[in-house]
């Protein structure tokens, strides 16, 4: 760590978190104490604010999946297997992807209700998520559709809460208000409407998130969208990650900014240490300081002015005697004089 310049990786911030506390360096367990408050404040630093740090925003592509309907579908009540002929389930696309994936969704010989699919084990198999409870069907008609898809790895939440791509008209809206408005969301079309929502697999605590569109999109389109990262730091190899782990990782956040970390892990450290009045002032001014981060305006942003109106009595103040819009009264309804 060098001690004239402006704290750059981690080592620099758990080491001037030390300093500040004048805790004695090289030691495991404080030094591990002090590389969790860095963890936390770098974390508790975007929390409520992500939309303020453009640092933080990145931009993808989605690419949605064509809708299914060669061939025809085979099933029986109560069973999870489907039989398809004529069909290619199980073949890849234009896109290098099958025909008919896992999460995927049938809608078969018309019915409204949609059915999950669990697997896919050749071009003319698969197994449903849940058992089929209509009628029977032999060689019927069906529709292969995908509602939900994969968002970035790194995906934590959109930038626009209201607008899900910035180039497509497609808003978003909360989960309980899309189950309520779109029970089914069967019948295939343009996405208008979008949902975020959260997947945890059985046994992983890490949720996946993805996106859920009405109507289910029945073309192949892509879909640019913005977003906000939740890998909030990044190697000396350019890897990014959660969390800052070796030495030389850094923090997403720009140099000019990082001191502010280590002041959010200073207030932690003496609250916890029971240092009230000294976590307050470290708390303070770490106040200050995301204060005048978030005061920072981009370039070209509009920013509130005041502006009067005064170009029209500016005129006519330069010829008030001229100009049937330019004639100054007195209370008598005469011209201006020397009385």
């Amino acid at each position: 760590m060098s001690a004239t310049s402006q704290v750059t990786d981690f080592s620099d911030l758990f080491t001037d978190l030390q300093n500040r506390v004048r805790a004695t360096t090289s030691v495991t367990a404080t030094e591990n104490q002090a590389k969790r408050y860095i963890n936390v404040g770098l974390h508790d630093m975007h929390v409520g604010t992500d939309y303020r740090f453009p640092w933080a925003e990145r931009s993808a592509l989605l690419r949605t999946q064509a809708e299914y309907t060669t061939g025809t579908i085979t099933t029986t009540k109560g069973s999870t297997s489907v039989t398809g002929a004529s069909t290619a389930w199980n073949t890849n696309n234009d896109f290098a992807v099958a025909n008919v994936r896992a999460n995927g969704k049938f809608r078969i010989a018309g019915a409204l209700t949609p059915y999950a699919v669990d697997s896919v084990s050749s071009d003319t198999a698969a197994v449903l998520s849940t058992r089929f409870v209509e009628t029977s069907v032999s060689a019927g008609t069906y529709v292969y559709y995908e509602d939900e898809y994969a968002l970035a790895t790194d995906f934590l939440r959109p930038v626009d809460a209201q607008r899900f791509s910035d180039q497509i008209p497609i808003d978003l809206i909360g989960r309980t208000e899309f189950r309520r408005r779109y029970p089914a969301n069967s019948t295939t079309g343009r996405p208008t409407v979008a949902t975020i929502i959260d997947v945890a697999p059985s046994g992983n605590t890490t949720p996946i998130r993805r996106v859920r569109f009405h109507p289910p999109p029945s073309t192949a389109i892509l879909i640019p969208y913005t977003y906000i990262t939740g890998n909030l730091a990044v190697s000396s190899a350019g890897t990014a990650a959660a969390n800052l782990s070796a030495n030389a990782d850094e923090p997403i956040v720009p140099l000019r900014y990082r001191h502010a970390i280590v002041f959010h892990a200073l207030a932690n450290w003496y609250r916890d240490k029971k240092d009230d009045a000294r976590a307050e002032a470290a708390k303070a001014e770490y106040t200050d300081i995301m204060l005048r981060i978030m005061g920072d305006v981009e370039v070209g942003a509009a920013r509130p002015q005041i502006r009067p109106r005064i170009q029209g009595y500016v005129r006519r103040a330069k010829r008030p005697w001229s100009g049937s819009g330019g004639r100054r009264y007195d209370v008598n309804g005469k011209f201006d004089r020397m009385e």
